[in-house]
């Protein structure tokens, strides 16, 4: 196998956990093989208020929409789809979007920690 390069920070260690979890799953269940289950009419419809409540809170909310409405978004649009390719495609942007967002939390980890250092930095110089 041949080394894989990822210029995404944080991409490497999310594949990694991707694989582990894999592993587990697949000692676990062994492989598994399952109808897709999507392309429903109620899926489309959810897909739609997804969007439009995704694009309502970023309007409203300063920081934009939250992760949690950009993922379901994302998922009833993969769940809408009927066609094999288009369904490969939004899985994807469901993996990415989970990525991001996982690299989100791990930044905001650091982030408090070096603030609770500098506090704890600060408390000592006094």
């Amino acid at each position: 196998m041949y080394p894989t390069l990822f210029t995404i920070p944080g991409l490497k260690q999310f594949a990694e956990a991707i694989d582990a979890e894999r592993q587990r799953q697949l000692a676990k269940r062994g492989d598994q093989q399952h109808p897709d289950g999507t392309g429903a009419e109620y899926y489309v419809a959810m897909a739609d208020e997804a969007r439009d409540i995704c694009q309502q809170a970023a309007k409203y909310r300063e920081n934009g929409s939250p992760w949690a409405l950009i993922l379901l978004e994302e998922v009833y649009k993969a769940l809408a789809e009927t066609d094999p390719h288009a369904l490969r495609t939004e899985l994807i942007q469901c993996a990415a979007v989970i990525q991001a967002w996982v690299s989100d939390i791990d930044r905001r980890a650091v982030a408090e920690f070096e603030a609770q250092l500098a506090q704890h930095g600060e408390r000592e110089a006094s």
